[in-house]
């Protein structure tokens, strides 16, 4: 089988990702980032959403981006709530972690050069998302031109390629997609600011955007939440 190397941060989105990579015909190359996020359980849930989908190997770096700050999910900054209610919220919110996706990619490109993989998958959305900037298709364009220019692969022409195929999904079609693809939601986690057992808030954007998603499906909301 192809090697891939799959980013899974534990959310709904990068859980279809899996399946999809699966489907495909890749083995799954999994791997998760400890960035300094506000909590563990996300990466807990992307140990199950790995056993249950299936996957060559599981492999979790430690990035500290708390020692930089600069986002409520990497610093003492509150996590913006019912956001969409609010009218002068900023087009780019705090939860944004600078540079994230860029050192999330560049870390699995650096592990698909050691496993002798051509492809890279990961999760963004640039449909129903938060606006984060390295979640646009131009940046995903981007990446994999750098990819190809500054890697030992890309310069003797094997080639680099980063797929996004959630990229103009809305949530609805992520929840469909997944659901035909046998993904169990439930062992997910999407919330900003869930508890240490994985159960979501209610009210952050993540969980505003994955709840309308399951509505607009017409699908159960598969989400545990506290209290």
């Amino acid at each position: 089988m192809k090697k891939a190397v799959v980013l899974v941060s534990g959310g709904m989105d990068s859980a279809v990702v899996v399946a999809i990579a699966r489907e495909q015909g890749f083995a799954v190359h999994a791997l998760s980032v400890a960035y300094g996020q506000r909590h563990t359980s996300e990466l807990d849930a992307a140990a199950r959403v790995v056993a249950t989908l299936g996957a060559a190997e599981h492999k979790i770096v430690n990035v500290d981006l708390r020692t930089i700050g600069g986002s409520a999910l990497t610093a003492d900054i509150d996590v913006p709530l019912d956001s969409n209610l609010d009218a002068d919220a900023p087009a780019i919110p705090a939860t944004y972690v600078p540079a994230r996706n860029t050192i999330m990619l560049s870390v699995a490109l650096g592990w698909a050069e050691v496993l002798g993989a051509a492809d890279i998958f990961c999760g963004v959305n640039a449909v129903d998302y938060s606006g984060y900037p390295d979640c646009r298709p131009e940046f995903i364009e981007a990446f994999e031109r750098l990819a190809n220019l500054a890697t030992k692969a890309g310069v003797e022409g094997a080639g680099i390629r980063v797929h996004a195929p959630l990229q103009r999904m809305s949530k609805a079609d992520i929840v469909r997609e997944g659901g035909r693809l046998g993904v169990d939601f439930a062992q997910t986690v999407s919330c900003y600011q869930a508890d240490a057992g994985g159960r979501a808030c209610g009210h952050c954007d993540a969980c505003r955007l994955r709840a309308e998603g399951f509505a607009a499906a017409g699908a159960p909301d598969a989400t545990r939440y506290a209290g």
